[in-house]
């Protein structure tokens, strides 16, 4: 570790703008970029080509690797095996620690750059007294990025730099690709699935052109009576309402699905509200996961797009935490990540069971 250069930093350059700006705040810092380029197809040689004209332009070195083969086997088969059993999995959270800073590192390791960089929005702070890194929301909190990064460790964190963190707006991004005259400076936001084209097929098409089969099954209510029947639990999420395929009279909202069975429960609006969000898997900061008996007063977040909520966390006595809301949180969906903050810092998370 002693002989990696801290004037060199490896950047995760995808071609969107919020990269494309790392880039250059990172060199406007008197760094030595270099861009990498992980291709999770193995064939996407479209956005392997608009990454080395981005670093042609910015006049920097960049490194395009396939990285397929472990990106189908950790985050892909994960995605398709929680659909299948009537889970909804955010690719991006196992992604991050096991597929990009993973990589990032290791690279990192080879060029002898000390640094990894990515244009994540969320930023990170080093604590004196316990000698430890912890993340920390983005200064933007529409854009703030940490939900999807909780479970990243301290290899990362000690060496991760984070330019657009401090950027309140994300016009500020804009701006300076726009100043610097990079052609992605207008470019919309990248979809949320990137392996998948949304604009040639949907998940549920993609999952049977990977060969999970959709199994027909009944709908029924909150009591267990039979109200129709469904196309298969992977069409579904908890909270759904549109595309079920039966009409009920009054809106009808997926509650609840139980994959052993193959059945996907029917409610209204009202019953996706819990109070209580049970989460396993967790991975904790520092010591501050509560032991049995114990209990954490935090914010906490049951998908990327929901707003931090009160919340007391304690131990069910079997490595799973149990997240008692002040306010009940609507549609917390087994398979997603429920993330714990204090004071902005993400203190830890786990996957809603």
């Amino acid at each position: 570790m002693t002989m990696l250069s801290k004037n060199k930093v490896v950047l995760g350059l995808s071609g969107g703008v919020d990269s494309s700006t790392a880039a250059l705040l990172l060199r406007e810092q008197g760094l030595e970029v270099i861009g990498y380029y992980f291709d999770v197809l193995g064939n996407n040689k479209e956005g392997a080509a608009a990454a080395q004209d981005l670093a042609d332009k910015m006049g920097i070195r960049l490194i395009t690797e396939d990285v397929s083969e472990d990106f189908d086997r950790i985050v892909i088969e994960n995605f398709c095996h929680e659909y299948s059993h009537g889970r909804t999995p955010n690719p991006c959270v196992v992604c991050n620690p096991n597929i990009k800073f993973k990589k990032l590192l290791e690279v990192a390791d080879r060029e002898g750059a000390y640094y990894i960089a990515t244009g994540h929005y969320a930023q990170t702070v080093y604590n004196e007294e316990s000698d430890m890194y912890y993340l920390k929301m983005g200064a933007n909190e529409k854009k703030d990025q940490s939900y999807m990064m909780y479970r990243l460790g301290q290899d990362a964190l000690s060496r991760v730099i984070f330019p657009l963190g401090g950027f309140d707006d994300k016009e500020k991004t804009r701006e300076v690709a726009r100043d610097f005259g990079l052609p992605n400076s207008e470019t919309v936001d990248s979809q949320e699935i990137c392996f998948i084209d949304e604009k040639v097929e949907s998940y549920q098409e993609y999952l049977q052109r990977r060969g999970y089969e959709s199994i027909p099954g009944d709908f029924v209510d909150r009591h267990g009576n039979v109200l129709g029947q469904h196309k298969g639990i992977m069409n579904y999420t908890i909270g759904q309402r549109k595309g079920l395929g039966i009409a009920l009279g009054k809106p009808a909202f997926v509650t609840e699905i139980d994959a052993e069975n193959n059945r996907v429960t029917l409610g209204d609006n009202a019953e996706l509200f819990k109070y209580q969000v049970h989460s396993i898997d967790n991975v904790f900061a520092d010591d501050r996961k509560p032991d049995a008996g114990e209990s954490l007063c935090v914010l906490a977040k049951v998908r990327y797009a929901s707003k931090p909520a009160e919340a007391i966390i304690t131990s069910d006595g079997d490595g799973g935490i149990i997240a008692s809301f002040e306010e009940p949180q609507r549609a917390a969906t087994p398979g997603q990540s429920i993330v714990f903050y204090v004071d902005g810092y993400v203190i830890g998370g786990g996957f809603i069971d």
